[in-house]
């Protein structure tokens, strides 16, 4: 209830169709399908595809900088990082144990002699896609941790596509796929609600300012 009166307070320092584009967004918005990102060497390609699961839905990446480091270039990302909850990790092992404790089965994207196609994978539990360098690809460690693989069709010369570009092409078919089944892919009341403060916070200016007006007032 706290939050919910914050909220309230906080939506008179927004505009009424700003609030409803956060309203529409949140019912499109899912947990269910989520994307892990490993040692992808190009900024650039990080980015992306964090601008990916914005646009197609997604509310968190989970990103592995083991090797390389911080990837993500903002101004790539078009701003969607603020929009989208990024996990950062210094460890695959590590971003394997928290996925696989929130319930997710992990999906490689790689050309395993295993891999379900793109048109014939279907998404029966709370999946967690993993995607590698564009050179080496995903590790041993993410291979040997995953529960099914998963690859795009090709029919070219061509055996590889950039990380980023799979990525958008796996999110496109994966979402719309998720959308029309029955599964509880939504957002909880809670995490939409979460997510509309945090939302609304970064909207305005002097937001410190403010929150302390609130809490001053709510002693």
């Amino acid at each position: 209830m706290k939050d919910a009166h914050l909220l309230e307070y906080l939506e008179r320092f927004i505009s009424e169709e700003r609030k409803q584009r956060f309203l529409s967004i949140l019912n499109q918005r899912t947990k269910y399908l989520t994307i892990a990102i490993e040692d992808v060497y190009q900024l650039h390609n990080a980015s992306a595809i964090i601008r990916s699961c914005e646009s197609f839905g997604l509310q968190e990446v989970h990103v592995i900088e083991d090797r390389f480091g911080k990837r993500l270039d903002k101004h790539i990302a078009m701003g969607a990082q603020r929009w989208v909850d990024v996990k950062r990790y210094g460890q695959t092992s590590d971003c394997l144990s928290q996925l696989k404790s929130e319930g997710y089965r992990i999906v490689a994207t790689t050309p395993h002699a295993k891999s379900r196609l793109l048109d014939d994978f279907e998404i029966d539990g709370k999946t967690a896609l993993f995607f590698g360098t564009e050179k080496e690809g995903l590790s041993e460690e993410v291979i040997a941790g995953s529960d099914g693989f998963l690859k795009i069709p090709m029919v070219g010369f061509t055996e590889s596509l950039n990380v980023s570009v799979s990525a958008a092409i796996v999110l496109q078919t994966l979402t719309q796929q998720l959308r029309k089944s029955d599964l509880p892919w939504h957002l909880t009341e809670t995490e939409k609600l979460e997510k509309r403060l945090d939302w609304t916070q970064k909207s305005i200016k002097s937001i410190e300012a403010i929150l302390e007006r609130y809490h001053r007032s709510s002693k």
